[in-house]
């Protein structure tokens, strides 16, 4: 039997669902001015860099993390303000995260859950790991359309709450790509009509370095819901860190399935030194918020563009041709999202990361020279 034929068979061991699916994709950005990925385009300082140097070369590679991991949880837990009865739970990203809360919440359907298979809901157009890692997992996922202008439907959020009892409920504060924040009235609804169904609510402030507002105040309000972040946004989106606060009993419970040892000795020392340093991360927020307004103010200018408000490092545009636009933007060396086949709501969109002056400056040439 030939090399292949073993490969095809092997194959076939492989759940049917996975293979009929895409892996998530990440485009090719080089020699290109990189605004598809929401990441902070500022580097370390070079003072910065060669301390962190020195630090990450003297530690223990041969070792396996130890308790220097509870320092970083305590350092985030401070960072955030995590309320009083709170516990923190470190993922490699927040992926990591998304993907354990469905597995976690995997339980089969059983009379105990009136047959109904475990779910998650969301409203869509949204971050895809929420569909994505429950398909992975085996759960349902309910995607519920937002309104035209990107609002939560309050009525038909509650509606499928109550028809589909989802175990998770994510609200992406904001919201990825529309890049706005909801209606925290309505926020509040969804939450407590989750809660009455037994279900968990995760708020993901993925985009918080850039928000004008938080949840975090509100969070020990409620004991079904967490607040997930990550410090990719933050600055450090090639370190791979994300955190999940919750109830200290709730936590508890989800933490059992983190695989050991999840956060490496490199990750945990450069979150670290980047909480150690937060000043010169909050400056770069600060100027990525001057920098987003400057955006809006330009593209409000531009014929033929509408662009969305925005809390996050993120524009959402519609134009006359999105293919068009990115693909004229990308022979210009300027890479943006082309999400207009994400959802009916996002035709001809365009999703644009808030990059340093000099970048913003390239791409509103390369924009208006591709409409």
């Amino acid at each position: 039997m030939i090399m292949t034929e073993k490969t095809d068979l092997a194959i076939r061991r492989i759940r049917q669902d996975i293979r009929s699916t895409h892996a998530y994709a990440i485009q090719d950005s080089a020699g290109m001015v990189k605004l598809d990925a929401m990441e902070n385009p500022h580097r370390l300082p070079q003072d910065l860099q060669e301390k962190l140097g020195q630090r990450l070369g003297a530690l223990a590679f041969n070792r396996y993390p130890d308790g220097r991991l509870n320092d970083l949880r305590h350092a985030l837990a401070a960072y955030a303000g995590m309320p009083e009865g709170f516990d923190i739970m470190l993922g490699n990203g927040s992926d990591e995260l998304i993907s354990l809360l469905a597995l976690a919440c995997a339980v089969p359907p059983s009379a105990a859950n009136d047959f109904k298979p475990a779910s998650v809901l969301a409203p869509v157009p949204g971050f895809v790991m929420y569909a994505m890692s429950a398909q992975l997992q085996g759960l349902a996922f309910h995607g519920v359309p937002l309104t035209a202008d990107f609002e939560l439907d309050e009525v038909a959020m509650l509606s499928a709450i109550a028809q589909h009892k989802p175990s998770i409920t994510y609200l992406a504060y904001p919201n990825n790509p529309t890049a706005n924040l909801w209606d925290d009235a309505v926020i509040e609804h969804i939450i407590l009509a989750a809660g009455e169904q037994g279900g968990l609510v995760v708020m993901d402030e993925a985009y918080q370095p850039f928000s004008s507002k938080s949840y975090i105040d509100r969070l020990a309000r409620h004991s079904h819901v967490l607040l997930l972040r990550t410090l990719s946004k933050f600055g450090l989106a090639g370190v791979r860190l994300g955190y999940m606060i919750g109830p200290q009993a709730l936590i508890a419970e989800i933490d059992k399935v983190r695989p050991p040892y999840n956060i490496s000795v490199l990750n945990c020392e450069c979150a670290l030194f980047a909480l150690e340093n937060k000043q010169v991360f909050a400056a770069q927020a600060i100027d990525l918020r001057a920098q987003r307004a400057m955006l809006l103010e330009a593209l409000a200018n531009l014929p033929g563009v509408q662009a969305y408000p925005s809390d996050a490092n993120m524009i959402l545009l519609r134009v006359a041709d999105a293919q068009k636009t990115f693909e004229g933007m990308k022979s210009h060396q300027v890479l943006v999202k082309n999400v207009s086949k994400m959802h009916p709501l996002l035709v001809n969109c365009l999703r644009l990361t808030v990059g340093t002056a000099d970048e913003n400056r390239l791409m509103l040439t390369a924009l208006n020279e591709s409409l």
